[in-house]
């Protein structure tokens, strides 16, 4: 029990006080807190929560950073509310993305139309890169 802190007064001392909902329950001799020991769970590499929040606010809907980066989309959805991360209202337009190795990259970017009358975004994803692209400028 010396391991256990009081998420309260951050006391380790506590004494077992019963069981609730199946996990041991402590009090705080220090002062008084009833509380019992986190559920002990996967916790995901903050690597992807990070790309998660920067695909979602760039306006890749949660099911395709799914499949981009291997999480459940109801995980970004939790790490979206959780952070409190808005995305910009986007109705005239959907940004596009490409996953390219690092010589596909150098090649898109030596064609000048590429890189014209657009805004985009190169991000880190794993051993290759993804290029996030949408128009500066949309014509009506």
């Amino acid at each position: 029990m010396s391991q256990l802190r009081c998420p309260k007064c951050e006391s380790m001392e506590a004494t077992k006080s019963g069981i609730v909902g199946g996990r041991q329950r402590y009090k705080c001799r220090n002062c008084g807190y009833h509380y019992s020991v986190a559920k002990a769970g996967k916790e995901t590499n903050p690597y992807y929560v990070i790309k998660a929040l920067q695909l979602y606010v760039e306006g890749v809907s949660y099911r395709e950073i799914e499949r981009l980066l291997g999480v459940s989309h109801v995980s970004v959805m939790n790490w979206v509310k959780k952070y409190g991360v808005k995305a910009p209202r986007q109705t005239d337009y959907h940004p596009t993305y490409k996953i390219l190795n690092q010589k596909e990259l150098a090649e898109f970017f030596q064609n000048p139309d590429n890189v014209k009358g657009s805004g985009m975004m190169i991000t880190e994803l794993g051993d290759k890169y993804m290029l996030i692209k949408w128009e500066r400028f949309r014509q009506a």
